[in-house]
């Protein structure tokens, strides 16, 4: 049996650590105090004392641990400007029940976080890492094993980006329009980027939790920015792809791939829903994220796999690439052009072999189509050989074994 605490740590952590940072505008200080604040939290327990609000008290008990450290610390000129009037408070060292009368998560904690790691001077793979670690509480070894590197080479990356947003003389805030506007599309990118993490390796134990934190965030990044019209469009590419989810896995815990994938068990909702924002951002503009959840609604929309509108969404992806130059989005796009009438699988194939994607992270992806390409215009052993390769270059053990599937139907 879990106790309250480690409760609040897995629900919580990421709303806490928002919280904390926001109001001390230091990534790096308000990680130690939420660290102590949780141990402080656990001693109260074991000692048998009862805490009836645990995220309230251990977001309490941080502010005042790091009011602690900047009184201690008297160089952190720029933090006891922000904190003067709490450390001149006389707190005592736990939180009673007045302090925290009224207390509630606004819903902004994680977006802030987010939003501040989405430095200008961070590179985008670190704001992710940033994101993954601190606001989805994933573990520094599973970080680095999603973006393979070493778990070394990633602590040594992370503690550098929280020094340089330590170090940094710029400090955001969610009141400042001019802040939000400006870091909101490096924000709905690394949102879709978590989201991302947990899609790609549907057999993993976090991948519910990291979908379900990247659309919580996405609903909260609609609800500050409601008319971005790439904020309707990340949450409506999202909500329609989530809206699969049942059916990518089958109950032995194999992949499932689209084109045989039960649609009837779909989620009606989430596709209404999703089609609903996907067509005002497509209506607004021809962001990555509208034109990606134009595509995504036409793949749910369709009854039947034969049934999908091939022709449309080839053109979507055209307009993707336009904007939007990602290998990821080639490939797909590639795809859907071998799929359509008016191109075909051969002359998809002649265009895949033109790009350069057959190295680096989505080598096993680009060989599997090229394999099913080569396998459609019914050159069987040129398919063969692809999904070989394809599964030399694959290391996730399921996506190896649908691999492996595909290569024995072949014969």
């Amino acid at each position: 049996m879990t106790s309250r605490i480690e409760d609040a740590y897995r629900a919580d952590a990421g709303r806490i650590l928002g919280a904390v940072t926001a109001y001390t505008g230091d990534l790096q200080l308000a990680e130690d105090a939420v660290q102590d604040a949780f141990l402080r939290a656990l001693a109260q327990e074991r000692s048998g004392a009862r805490i009836d609000n645990p995220a309230a008290w251990i977001t309490t008990a941080a502010r005042r641990i790091a009011i602690d450290h900047v009184r201690r610390a008297q160089t952190a000129d720029r933090a006891l400007s922000a904190l003067a009037f709490e450390a001149r408070r006389a707190a005592p060292p736990y939180p009673g029940e007045d302090d925290m009368a009224g207390f509630a998560f606004t819903g902004d904690e994680r977006l802030e976080l987010i939003l501040m790691v989405c430095h200008p001077d961070i590179a985008e793979e670190t704001q992710l890492a940033l994101a993954l670690r601190f606001v989805c509480g994933v573990p520094t070894r599973d970080v680095a094993a999603m973006l393979l590197v070493p778990e070394a080479t990633m602590a040594a990356r992370l503690t550098r980006a929280k020094k340089r947003l330590h170090d940094s003389p710029v400090r955001f805030a969610m009141d400042d329009v001019r802040q939000v506007r400006a870091r909101l599309p490096v924000a709905l990118a690394v949102i879709y980027l978590v989201y991302t993490a947990g899609y790609a390796a549907p057999t993993r134990e976090e991948s519910t939790r990291l979908r379900g934190d990247a659309v919580d965030l996405a609903r909260d990044a609609l609800r500050i920015a409601p008319g971005e019209p790439e904020a309707s469009g990340l949450l409506g590419l999202l909500l329609l792809t989530e809206a699969r989810q049942a059916t990518r896995v089958d109950p032995a815990g194999e992949l499932v791939d689209l084109a045989t994938a039960d649609r009837i068990a779909w989620d009606e909702d989430l596709i209404a829903e999703g089609e609903s924002l996907a067509t005002r951002a497509l209506q607004a503009g021809t962001g990555r994220f509208a034109l990606q959840a134009g595509i995504a609604g036409l793949h749910d929309l369709a009854p039947r796999w034969d049934a999908t509108d091939w022709t449309s969404i080839a053109r979507l992806y055209d307009g993707l690439v336009a904007v939007w130059p990602a290998p990821s989005a080639r490939l797909a796009r590639l795809v859907a052009r071998g799929h359509s009438a008016a191109v075909g699988p051969g002359c998809a194939r002649d265009e895949l072999d033109a790009d350069d994607l057959f190295t680096g992270t989505l080598a096993a992806q680009a060989y599997a189509a090229r394999a099913d390409m080569s396998a459609r215009t019914g050159d069987i052993a040129e398919a063969a050989a692809d999904y070989r390769r394809a599964i030399d270059y694959e290391t996730d053990a399921a996506a190896r074994r649908y691999l492996e599937r595909k290569l024995t139907v072949l014969g």
